[in-house]
């Protein structure tokens, strides 16, 4: 029986153990690649993906400080934390993909808006396996230390809305990466972890991307209904993002991927 690209989707956000997401994204992202999956389909998506036993999930307030990544222990928790953001990242991406049906005025979406998040959500499987190798250099592994539950939480406040999905997910949330990753490249670099610095830059360079991807369908989105891209961005940024974007910004990445700093700088703390 053929799968729809839906079916693959969420089959992904069901699976449990992060291994297995990984596995089946980057089989279902080359199966759409190449032609063996040809039909989006329909379903409905969980409310939250499925998640294995550990890592216990905390508010994001409750989350333990983390050091700069000099010791080993704290590389691990370092390192702990982006490999639970890459998980999250490709349960987003899948989630675009089943949820979200029709564009703001009605039409269905282009093969094109499929073509960047499936890219979107294969990236961020391999970013997860990067991640968890540099972690099993360690004698660690993804589910030994607590994380944050933040950024579903997110997904949930924006499931109702395409646009609301694509202003705060790619285009703050995933921004942020931008914007902290060069400092911890740099902590990396001091401490001598040359190897978890490489996976690092592979990360900020293809997330850039993934930014623009969300920039490129949240301009879609404005043009379907006639609004002002850059203000619309921001009412739907205060309207379901809760706080202030904080500086420092990364300019050159956020240019890069197609965000100005006329749209993000009047909504940054300070």
């Amino acid at each position: 029986m053929m799968i729809t690209l839906a079916d693959a989707a969420i089959a992904v956000l069901t699976t449990p153990e992060a291994a297995d997401k990984v596995r089946l994204s980057r089989a279902f992202a080359a199966d759409w690649r190449e032609g063996r999956i040809s039909e989006i389909g329909q379903g409905s998506p969980p409310n939250r993906p499925a998640r294995p036993a550990h890592p216990e999930l905390r508010h994001p307030k409750d989350m333990p400080k983390r050091g700069k990544g000099q010791s080993i222990a704290n590389r691990i928790a370092l390192l702990h934390a982006i490999a639970h953001i890459e998980l999250n990242a490709i349960d987003l991406a899948w989630d675009i993909v089943a949820r979200f049906r029709a564009l703001p005025d009605g039409t269905t979406p282009p093969r094109a808006f499929y073509d960047d998040w499936v890219r979107v959500a294969d990236e961020e499987a391999k970013h997860h396996a990067l991640v968890a190798e540099r972690l099993a250099h360690f004698g660690a592994a993804y589910g030994d230390l607590p994380a944050h539950d933040g950024l579903w939480q997110a997904s949930e406040a924006t499931a109702h809305d395409l646009p609301a999905r694509l202003a705060v997910v790619p285009m703050v949330l995933e921004a942020r990466g931008l914007d902290v990753t060069p400092a911890i490249i740099d902590s990396l670099t001091k401490a001598g972890d040359l190897d978890s610095v490489a996976v690092l830059e592979i990360i900020l360079a293809e997330e850039v991307g993934h930014v623009a991807a969300g920039r490129r369908w949240f301009e879609q989105a404005a043009r379907c209904l006639g609004q002002d891209a850059g203000p619309w961005w921001q009412q739907l940024v205060r309207t379901h993002f809760k706080g202030e974007l904080k500086r420092p910004f990364n300019g050159l990445s956020r240019e890069l991927a197609g965000l100005p700093s006329d749209w993000y700088e009047p909504l940054a703390a300070g």
